[in-house]
């Protein structure tokens, strides 16, 4: 798309300050989205804290930095619901930031993204530059990553119940209990929310995006389930973590900005699920 700059980790390692530094340097953006991150789903959070506290400290730090040296304009930092504590009063408004503990299994993401936004919040309210936050729940949607390990639920639900499909399986096992309750958002929703913000002159510091509806996990997987076509049984592991109870995320400041999400929980899975087949044919 014209007049829109992109890179992927391949070619730019945002984790050092010499690449990012020259990279601003070189294409001078009057405008920076930053949804570069290391991300995962409970196992890789759990399992790698070092990697993704380290490198989304790095991504965060430099290219904030980077930004206000050269002279950006407009810099939106993307973060998580998984920002705000475990036990946080639902649904969670912005405001909850920093007031209690953080669900352990994706501490080291959250408090480099913490970082990322206060850091934002710090360049604005001392130098003036225009830095601000948006938090979305969590997201799927095409060109999602559907790796077995290190993927998010919705894409890695998708994979699980496809193979078990084509392997006519009897059953398939969740992880955890199946109580907790998540709250999704279709990235193209996302993305016109966050091009919206863009709009706005003196946008919040923070502001949280999402569907505004949350449903359990169980109810997750027999939602894909039925996507995909997969007719066997669906079981719990309880003895593996829930994470948070339950994240669903207060959007009254976003909406009273005038955008809501236009794309259905259904359709967000069909065509999450489309995209999945897709992959697997060019793979």
């Amino acid at each position: 798309m014209e007049g829109i700059i992109t890179a992927t980790s391949r070619e730019l390692d945002l984790r050092r300050q010499s690449e990012t530094e020259a990279f601003l340097a070189e294409h001078k953006p009057e405008v920076v989205i930053v949804a570069a991150a290391k991300v995962g789903g409970i196992y890789a959070n759990d399992a790698f804290p070092a990697e993704f506290g380290y490198d989304n400290l790095m991504i965060a730090t430099n290219l904030i930095h980077a930004a206000h040296r050269h002279k950006v304009s407009r810099f939106l930092f993307l973060g998580s619901s998984c920002i705000y504590p475990k036990f946080a009063e639902q649904p969670i408004k912005e405001n909850s930031i920093l007031s209690g503990t953080l669900e352990p299994t994706n501490e080291a993401y959250a408090i480099a993204e913490i970082a990322g936004l206060k850091l934002c919040e710090y360049y604005r309210k001392q130098i003036g530059d225009v830095f601000h936050s948006a938090m979305p729940c969590n997201l799927y949607g095409t060109g999602d990553n559907y790796h077995p390990e290190n993927s998010h639920v919705i894409p890695a639900l998708i994979r699980r119940f496809h193979e078990a499909k084509v392997a006519k399986a009897p059953n398939v096992a969740i992880w955890g209990t199946g109580t907790a309750k998540r709250e999704f958002l279709f990235a193209d929703d996302l993305a016109k929310g966050l091009l919206h913000l863009l709009e706005i002159e003196n946008p919040p510091d923070l502001v949280n995006i999402g569907s505004g509806s949350d449903i359990s996990i169980v109810e997750l997987a027999e939602a894909v389930a039925k996507t995909v076509g997969y007719q066997g049984r669906i079981e719990t592991d309880p003895p593996k973590p829930d994470g948070t109870p339950r994240k669903l995320m207060d959007s009254s400041l976003m909406r009273s900005l005038s955008w809501k999400p236009v794309i259905s929980f259904a359709n967000g899975l069909s065509l999450a699920y489309s995209d999945f087949l897709d992959q697997i044919e060019t793979a």
